[in-house]
């Protein structure tokens, strides 16, 4: 017989979203059972962010020994241990899994079951030898790679951002089918570890971005050796003796052959939706996720879905943002809602590309020709010269009224700088706020109130401007 559980609150999917809400509740005393079938940590702590942004930080140490002569330091071709860089990778994991580890909520008083989950009805889920019969529950299962229905791939060895980062050998030549900013990161990675890489995308390679700030980055890419072949679909894969064989075609350069020593599919993502039994809970859900309201509550009055499972941005941080709308929901009965104009997002390239709010495009479907747009480049930033790290620029959308509508960056740390643009958005500051702040010196963050200032400049020359300035003057 099954043991019956009435917890207050049941989670099912121990990554980033699931942990944040069972944390949550437990520290506010809510009795909670969080139900994960595989590792604690879900996909950001074991296959995501936290090794693939281990892995781009020691791309970065390699590549900063063959490019430090404009320092005055004399450049070499660093050795690459591949077997050490995997260990690092893994080390890494390691130091933040305490964080999300089963002893961890066990001691929050979080209920943990090391099983599959799956509804039997619309108030029961089972896992393991237990039923859970709970007053709300939260689907936090995640995603997982889409694997495309390319002809051949089936029997082709492939590696996926799942399988990656066991890899201890030195990729000769990897072939990376999808452009996106997984793609895009692993690729530029591998290539500062010592491979040859090639990238396939069928669109445009980081597509989602303002191309005026995707363009400068994919030229350097390509400047920097990694190959790009945009508008490419890929027809057929096969295995030669030693590698791999991908037929791809293009409108412009036809049909093409390319071989590699190994494959990355990194096409997008999937719900985690199978084996769940969404019907018997009543919850509906298709291909794109489990379907929610603005306040992240399903069909099913007592469950609630978050992070990629719902087919939203597939950010960490946005599973995290759902976690709080569902506490205060859940929990405190308050209306909270999603506001996906707010979410900031990160390319971890080198330079990085970072944005927030609305970019230029759907602010002038929505606003049409009043919006202003300013910029300000990374070159005139004293703290970037000392570091010669002077590619990019800040572009912010604002209406004329200064209230700054969205932000992007392409330039060194750009993932830090966008902080105060997503507080500003999500706030609803005026380029005013940005312009009157002190900013230390010299530091990147220069580069924010400078683009803010700048918005400033143009209402200097104004005629009615000067007159008041004259006419005071006249009073000594």
């Amino acid at each position: 017989m099954s043991e019956v559980l009435n917890p207050d609150l049941c989670v099912i999917g121990a990554g980033s979203g699931g942990l944040s809400v069972a944390a949550a509740a437990a520290q506010l005393g809510v009795a909670v059972v969080l139900i994960e079938k595989g590792a604690m940590g879900g996909d950001c702590l074991n296959f995501g962010c936290v090794p693939s942004k281990a892995l781009i930080a020691a791309a970065r140490r390699a590549q900063s020994m063959r490019t430090a002569r404009p320092l005055g330091i004399t450049p070499t071709n660093p050795m690459i241990n591949q077997r050490a860089v995997r260990d690092h990778v893994k080390g890494v994991i390691r130091a933040i899994a305490p964080n999300d580890s089963v002893e961890r909520f066990t001691g929050l008083g979080v209920r943990v079951i090391q099983a599959a989950a799956r509804f039997t009805d619309r108030q029961t889920v089972e896992a393991g030898d237990y039923q859970v019969k709970a007053r709300r529950f939260v689907i936090a299962t995640g995603s997982s790679p889409l694997v495309p229905p390319i002809e051949g791939l089936a029997r082709v060895p492939f590696f996926t951002n799942e399988t990656i980062f066991d890899n201890a050998e030195r990729l000769d030549h990897l072939i990376v089918i999808g452009g996106g900013p997984i793609g895009i990161e692993l690729a530029q990675a591998h290539l500062r570890l010592g491979s040859r890489v090639t990238v396939i995308e069928a669109m445009k390679a980081l597509g989602k971005d303002d191309p005026e700030l995707t363009e400068p980055l994919i030229a350097r890419l390509r400047a920097e050796g990694l190959q790009i072949h945009e508008g490419a679909k890929v027809d057929r894969v096969r295995t030669v003796e030693g590698g791999i064989v991908v037929e791809m075609a293009s409108s412009t350069r036809g049909l093409e052959v390319l071989t590699g020593s190994h494959l990355l599919v990194a096409t997008g993502r999937k719900p985690n939706v199978d084996g769940l039994d969404l019907d018997a809970a009543g919850v509906k859900f298709d291909r794109r996720g489990v379907r929610v309201s603005s306040g992240l509550k399903t069909s099913n009055r007592r469950v609630f879905a978050i992070g990629d499972v719902t087919g939203s941005l597939q950010f960490t941080h946005v599973a995290n943002y759902h976690a709080g709308i569902v506490i205060r929901r859940a929990l405190f009965r308050y209306p909270a809602t999603v506001n996906e104009a707010v979410v900031p997002w990160v390319t971890f390239t080198d330079p990085e590309l970072a944005h927030v709010g609305l970019g230029e495009d759907a602010a002038r479907k929505r606003y049409g020709k009043r919006i202003s747009i300013v910029r300000w480049p990374f070159a005139e930033n004293d703290r970037a010269q000392t570091e010669h790290e002077t590619e990019g620029f800040i572009k912010v959308v604002a209406l004329p009224s200064g209230k700054i509508l969205g932000a992007t960056i392409l330039g060194p740390q750009a993932g830090e700088l966008i902080q105060m643009w997503s507080l500003a958005v999500s706030s609803g500051l005026n380029l005013k706020h940005m312009a009157g702040y002190i900013s230390p010196y010299p530091t990147l963050s220069e580069v924010n109130k400078r683009a803010a200032v700048n918005f400033f400049v143009p209402k200097l020359a104004n005629p009615l401007v000067r007159s008041a300035v004259r006419f005071l003057a006249r009073f000594g």
